[in-house]
């Protein structure tokens, strides 16, 4: 084993491949995040004091601090002041992943013709997995989300452009379309998909212009509703699809073949 580990040390610096010793604040924060993702240390639990931990890991204070903070910038952790304060256990939060993607695809010049494209090859495939494996739980959330949508745009008939709360329930309903369908994997790149467009949508709500067609929407989600009730996975998958692509075109609507690039940060 020594002999195989000298050989590949060998091989990557003959390829030039610069070596670096984890810092030991590094090593810690793998060893919490280890316990995080494998569910020995739950959401909402509190870590031990500084003191406990400092003597566990054998470690100092700075270091430790820096361990934390590589965590609490994952959004793994966060810390609470106060007598019951300490670092507490947040676990992964899917829209820290968002942003951080987002920011990438907007660095890399990413259009929003791509990523909308990236989901249209997504969440109809959910769609249709939803039709078949759907509970009595998932049809009900589904129809609350467009009740409140509904609601919302009863209010907002006349705006010249979906308003941030009308945004947000869109966003949930189609959260709620790729996290029970029940394939994990589907549902975080569609998730992150969604934020991201998303979060276009509420840095550019401005350039909407004319009255948003409220009606058209909610008639396209109260059929999707219907068909996933129904168990009609063909249906479902061929409506989400459809929808997608017409709400992508008004997403696109004055930017010539999606070169916009995508927005965070208006």
């Amino acid at each position: 084993m020594k002999n195989t580990r000298a050989a590949v040390s060998r091989g990557l610096a003959a390829a030039g491949t610069p070596l670096r010793t984890p810092k030991t604040a590094e090593l810690v924060a793998m060893r919490l995040r280890r316990d995080i993702v494998r569910g020995e240390l739950l959401t909402g639990d509190v870590l031990p004091t500084e003191a406990e931990l400092m003597t566990q890991f054998g470690i100092s204070r700075p270091t430790l601090r820096e361990a934390i903070r590589i965590l609490e910038a994952e959004s793994l952790l966060s810390s609470r002041r106060g007598t019951r304060g300490g670092a507490q256990v947040t676990g992964p939060d899917i829209a820290v992943a968002a942003r951080y993607i987002g920011m990438i695809l907007q660095m890399q010049g990413t259009t929003l013709a791509d990523i909308q494209e990236a989901r249209m090859l997504i969440e109809p495939i959910c769609a249709g997995l939803l039709a078949e494996r759907h509970t009595a739980k998932d049809l009900r959330d589904l129809r609350a989300c467009v009740e409140v949508l509904h609601r919302i745009a009863d209010h907002d008939a006349t705006a010249p452009a979906p308003g941030a709360e009308y945004i947000e329930f869109v966003a949930q309903f189609h959260r709620l379309v790729v996290e029970r369908a029940g394939n994990r994997s589907l549902a975080v790149q569609a998730t992150v998909l969604g934020t991201v467009i998303a979060a276009h949508r509420a840095h550019t709500a401005a350039d909407g212009a004319g009255p948003h067609r409220y009606g058209a929407d909610l008639g396209s989600l109260d059929e999707l509703v219907g068909l996933i009730a129904a168990g009609d996975r063909r249906g479902a998958q061929e409506h989400w699809a459809e929808h997608l692509r017409v709400t992508g075109g008004g997403l696109l609507r004055g930017r010539p073949g999606g070169a916009t690039v995508v927005d965070l940060f208006a």
